[in-house]
């Protein structure tokens, strides 16, 4: 099933140099539990893309239909809601709060989207190997820790798409290994699609699909076999 697709998306900037063309004609359909890659040099509109998808910014041109219906744009208000009601997202800097355990980072955004559930908060934490850490503060475990944290607590709202803007570019090849693998698990039990930004080649290995952009445009995409999450 088709959870979302661009058509002709286009979203440029106006500087004093003129419009520069971060997305230049962006067309592509995603499907239900797909993991894709985005991968493309600095520049290339990848964060650009992200931001469309997640609609914390609005194409300049073209259609994004998202479970059916149009996405909301130029309209701050509704953009929130369907953030809130669809999008997961995962940062680069986990963005955990520092005076609250991991369990209460976790309930916290599940208190936000009005779905505070203890019982199911344990349980993401279970999922992403973390159950003994529940009542530790961010500072007191390690990086990779902290981003299987983030991803707990992205997809404790129960969200259609994921999203990550180099969710591992803090960490070492082996952390982001082990993070990956959490964040593959995850979907794969919550039935989560997930589009995330890299320019670590070695994350491709966990996709379903990658697609590589340059210039804003869409280069290749090419689905592919992931390699097998232990």
């Amino acid at each position: 099933m088709t959870l979302l697709s661009m058509s002709s998306v286009q979203r440029y900037y106006s500087t004093p140099a003129g419009d520069v063309k971060a997305l230049d004609g962006i067309n592509i359909e995603i499907e239900q539990g797909e993991r894709v890659v985005l991968l493309g040099p600095s520049g290339s509109g990848k964060t650009t893309l992200l931001n469309c998808l997640s609609a914390l910014d609005s194409p300049t041109n073209g259609t994004y239909i998202f479970d059916g219906e149009a996405v909301p744009r130029n309209d701050s208000e509704a953009m929130t809601r369907f953030r809130r009601e669809n999008i997961g997202y995962v940062f680069q800097f986990f963005n955990l709060l520092q005076d609250l355990t991991v369990m209460e980072n976790i309930l916290l955004i599940q208190e936000l989207a009005g779905q505070k559930d203890p019982k199911r908060a344990k349980a993401l934490l279970d999922l992403v190997g973390l159950s003994a850490e529940a009542n530790r503060f961010p500072g007191e475990i390690s990086g990779g820790q902290q981003q299987r944290v983030a991803i707990a607590r992205s997809i404790a709202k129960r969200p259609r798409l994921l999203l990550g803007d180099e969710l591992t570019g803090n960490l070492d090849s082996e952390t982001s290994d082990m993070v990956m693998k959490a964040l593959v698990h995850a979907c794969e039990q919550e039935n989560i699609t997930a589009v995330f930004v890299t320019h670590d080649e070695g994350l491709v290995k966990f996709a379903t699909r990658v697609i590589r952009i340059d210039s804003g445009q869409i280069v290749s995409d090419e689905q592919q076999t992931p390699a097998t999450v232990e």
